[in-house]
């Protein structure tokens, strides 16, 4: 990894970094099976480049207030239960969600690392306040089994939910949520934290840290509370 990259990634927390560290040598070695295998022609372009290029981005210092559609498709959980993602899996839920799929060498490990620290930190508020959704943008390919086993390689537990599906599906449900990229290896570096009571979300590009992550969930649970007071409760 180059000069460039450390200096970029020098805001990551240690572990991230050492998985990043770990994960660049081996991708160029998974390419060159692939095209030794068929599976990607010799001489093409690098297909990882704009992953390469968020690994050497420095953590984004915040999140940013956005817009979502939530579109109502039945997809697939990793356990093969099939749910509608806007009325079921979001609903009234405060959600921490980002986009991966499981042969992804470059940007999706770190960001499921990122979530497993997400998921230490939020402890028993996970399942009561929020959910974790990793959504993946390899449909075709992540069937429920193999979703299942990359999260318990991330030690995912019940309420951190992993989600496919048909593709136009998860298309149209990745479309609406700005996430999705006509050839998924492109898919960009995200993390979205909303709130589907109020419709609140903050989009965060490239690798936020598990704090900004959960501040950002903090911030959404401290908006409901304020919503909650009136003024005849403020009177009491």
């Amino acid at each position: 990894m180059s000069q460039r990259s450390l200096v970029g990634i020098a805001a990551w927390p240690a572990a991230l970094l050492s998985l990043a560290l770990l994960a660049a040598p081996g991708v160029r070695a998974v390419e060159e099976q692939q095209h030794h295998h068929g599976l990607a022609p010799a001489g093409t372009a690098d297909p990882h480049a704009q992953h390469r290029a968020m690994l050497e981005q420095a953590a984004p210092s915040s999140g940013t207030s956005t817009e979502v559609k939530l579109h109502d498709e039945a997809l697939l959980t990793q356990d093969g239960e099939r749910v509608k993602f806007a009325s079921e899996v979001i609903g009234e839920r405060i959600v921490v969600m980002d986009f991966v799929y499981t042969t992804c060498t470059t940007v999706c490990p770190v960001l499921s690392a990122v979530f497993t620290q997400v998921q230490d930190r939020l402890g028993d508020r996970l399942g009561q306040e929020v959910l974790l959704v990793s959504v993946s943008v390899d449909p075709t390919r992540d069937t429920p089994a193999r979703l299942k086993a990359y999260a318990a390689r991330h030690q995912a537990q019940d309420r951190w939910i992993w989600l496919t599906g048909e593709k136009p599906r998860i298309d149209q449900v990745l479309t609406g949520l700005g996430a999705y990229a006509p050839r998924f290896e492109d898919h960009p570096a995200m993390v979205l934290v909303g709130d589907g009571r109020s419709g609140s979300w903050v989009r965060f590009f490239g690798f936020p840290g598990p704090d900004q992550i959960v501040a950002a969930v903090d911030q959404l649970v401290a908006a409901r509370q304020a919503a909650t007071v009136t003024p005849s409760t403020l009177q009491e």
